[in-house]
């Protein structure tokens, strides 16, 4: 069994090009059809795809160019959900999203045209013998309770069990069908675990509310376990715990304490985990999310993505001295805290910022692990 397991990581999105974002403007104003709009995406994620090999990286993305948000564009080619404009932005500190959000509008299952297994399968014929293609979904969790999502459940199943269940199953299917594809590498982004610590805290003196959240973790780590359960064992599943990213802000805060012995349950290969500033706590729960397992990896996100300023190398290597004290260094390894562009607005750095970001973690671990992987 091959699993994929690297020192020098990243989450998975990057800056949108000029180019692309102009051609996505012109494709909404009818400008130019579907198959144009690919044909220049595909160059841009060919350029990409050559600069992450040319930076040391051994796993590639597509830098998530054919979406426009992180999580919003995957669940709306699901069947059983529909996009909709609700009347709120998302609540980040400093910056103000667009409206756009999903909802229940039927069963929830696989969709056999989704558009990212077209996009996967053209990262994968460009992706050269001896790196890895990786796939970036949102995890099942960012629809159990979450912004609304899931309130129309009940309309269409018997039971919330019925729903976790179908939910479950529908990602099953989809992670199935990447791997049919070619995929090795699934990692699935997370913010709700942003969101429950920052709830955890907020209503630490509510008991009843903590149940309430407490009930939402455990629904998480069983729905994602079933979705994950009985995938071929070469499949390498990853997860990234974001609290938010948009425009260099971000929406919750607190370390993982209250969270950690969810995450250490849940049947991930890889845990991509933001360290990047006081936001993010402590060390200390590394030790309940790795929970023992030696077959797990953590990544370390303790250079920013928001941010150009290049981290100090010998700072950098303290924390992860640091870390390495609570779990093995070979289990270790370092990345950006999130990706430079979640959604198709973009972090506040430039193309050239992020990949003297991307130098900075090779540097970084070729002085800790002695080598650029």
């Amino acid at each position: 069994m091959t699993k994929i397991k690297y020192h020098f990581d990243h989450v998975g999105s990057y800056l949108r090009p000029a180019d692309l974002k102009e051609a996505r403007e012109q494709y909404a104003a009818g400008e130019l059809s579907q198959q144009e709009l690919l044909t220049i995406q595909d160059k841009l994620v060919a350029n990409l795809v050559s600069h992450e090999i040319e930076n040391g990286l051994k796993v590639v993305s597509d830098g998530e160019f054919g979406r426009s948000w992180w999580h919003l564009d995957f669940l709306w080619n699901l069947n059983g959900f529909e996009a909709y404009q609700q009347k709120d932005s998302y609540k980040f500190h400093g910056a103000k999203t667009r409206t756009t959000n999903v909802r229940l509008n039927g069963k929830v299952t696989e969709n056999p045209q989704h558009p990212f297994y077209r996009d996967f399968e053209y990262l994968k014929s460009i992706t050269p013998n001896g790196i890895t293609p990786k796939v970036t979904i949102p995890s099942p969790s960012l629809v159990i309770e979450r912004d609304y999502r899931s309130d129309l459940a009940l309309d269409y199943y018997g039971s919330w069990t019925d729903f976790l269940d179908g939910l479950a199953q529908a990602y099953h299917d989809t992670i199935q069908h990447f791997y049919d594809l070619g995929a090795r590498y699934v990692q699935l982004d997370d913010t709700t675990w942003g969101y429950l610590i920052q709830q955890f805290e907020d209503h630490k003196n509510d008991p009843e509310e903590t149940a309430r959240l407490q009930k939402i973790a455990k629904d998480d780590v069983y729905t994602i376990n079933k979705a994950l359960a009985g995938l071929p064992e070469d499949l390498t599943l990853a997860t990234h715990i974001c609290r938010g990213n948009f425009k260099s802000t971000y929406l919750f805060e607190g370390g993982y304490d209250t969270v950690a012995k969810y995450l250490g349950q849940l049947n991930y290969d890889i845990f991509f985990l933001e360290y990047d500033d006081a936001r993010s706590g402590s060390f200390a729960p590394l030790t309940d999310i790795w929970n023992g397992r030696k077959q797990v990896q953590l990544i370390l996100g303790v250079i920013t993505s928001k941010s150009p300023v290049l981290e100090d190398v010998d700072q950098v290597i303290a924390r992860i001295q640091e870390a390495a004290r609570l779990i093995p260094l070979e289990n270790l390894g370092i990345s950006t805290q999130c990706g430079f562009a979640s959604t198709e607005e973009g972090n506040i750095l430039t193309e050239a910022d992020e990949w003297k970001k991307l130098q900075l973690i090779r540097t970084i671990t070729q002085k800790v692990w002695g080598d650029g992987e």
